[in-house]
């Protein structure tokens, strides 16, 4: 099964059966049956697809996200079916009022986080001893947080605290790994400002639309989170989930301006947003999808075994229907 990326001018899309006809300037240039795809991302400001083409998608089981052309951000997720499982969203919904359940999940995942945090930190002090004393302040104090976080007696707004702080500690270290002329000196986004920012704004709205998509595959509610609270807008179980990732893309990241695989040529700066040219989103694309694999295989299983604990909880809540149809 593959990713389709499509970010390319002049490219219109067009269901032709159970397939999709990719036409370039009038003329048919590829043919992609959609059973060879579980998802599709869509970047190009003049990559025309109509809602017949999105149907079809659906209804084969292939999310497709929909990204804004300048800045990279998820204007909108199309999925397909929701999975039929009643017990596991009835289950998720009464979690979310168990405060002891939040507490416990809260606590697992912000641990998880600083845990990767702190690897990552120590790993790079070995690969770059010339910025040993950043990294090692930073490693240090990732791990005074880890060790309060992991006493298990933080309430959420306490590991919210926590996280906050180990994130301006781990960003002190993470900044001293890129290159001066990157002007990256701290995590800012809405527009981000740097070359490193833009690409990690741009991983994280990956990572969180493959999060939103394994939840809706297991039978949960993307909106429904335990750590993040349910808002307006936001699949809350989706940045639950993708916290733990998040070290590990910057570290995919990392090597990928290391290796001067994306350079600073590869952005352009329009009204204080750094943008990310077409140049450097097919690198970016390319390596993105050797690297995604594992956060993939993380997220089905972390969503199954949710699911699967959610059903348990939730079976008991449900009716059993008899052959007339009659609830007992």
């Amino acid at each position: 099964m593959a990713t389709l990326f499509l970010d390319r001018a002049g490219l219109d899309i067009r269901a032709d059966g159970n397939a999709l006809a990719l036409y370039e300037n009038g003329e048919r240039t590829r043919t992609l049956p959609m059973r060879l795809l579980e998802r599709v991302i869509v970047q190009g400001a003049r990559t025309r697809l109509d809602s017949g083409v999105l149907i079809k998608l659906a209804e084969a089981g292939v999310a497709t996200i929909l990204l804004s052309p300048r800045m990279s951000r998820q204007v909108a997720i199309v999925l397909g079916p929701a999975h039929n499982d009643a017990a596991v969203r009835l289950a998720q919904s009464q979690r979310v009022l168990d405060a002891a359940y939040c507490r416990q999940w809260a606590a697992h995942i912000v641990t998880a986080k600083l845990q990767r945090q702190h690897r990552l930190l120590t790993q790079a002090e070995t690969l770059r001893p010339d910025q040993r004393k950043a990294l090692g302040d930073a490693r240090e104090s990732v791990a005074r947080v880890l060790d309060e976080a992991r006493s298990g007696t933080a309430d959420p707004t306490r590991l919210r605290g926590l996280e906050g702080s180990g994130a301006r500690a781990y960003f002190g270290g993470f900044c001293a790994l890129f290159a001066p002329d990157l002007a990256f000196s701290g995590r800012n986004r809405r527009p981000p400002r740097d070359p490193v920012n833009a690409c990690l704004s741009l991983a994280y709205t990956l990572l969180h639309f493959e999060a939103v998509r394994a939840a809706h595959m297991a039978g949960l509610d993307p909106l429904l989170g335990f750590y993040h609270r349910p808002a307006v807008g936001r699949e809350s179980l989706a940045c639950d989930l993708i916290e733990p990732l998040r070290p590990l893309a910057d570290k995919w990241l990392w090597r990928q301006f290391a290796t001067r695989r994306l350079r600073g040529e590869h952005f352009t700066n329009d009204r204080g947003a750094c943008l990310l040219g077409k140049a450097g989103r097919s690198h970016f694309y390319a390596d993105w999808e050797s690297f995604a694999r594992l956060p993939r295989r993380w997220l089905r299983t972390a969503c199954a075994r949710l699911a699967a604990d959610m059903r348990g909880h939730g079976e008991a809540w449900l009716h059993i229907i008899d052959d007339t149809g009659e609830a007992f």
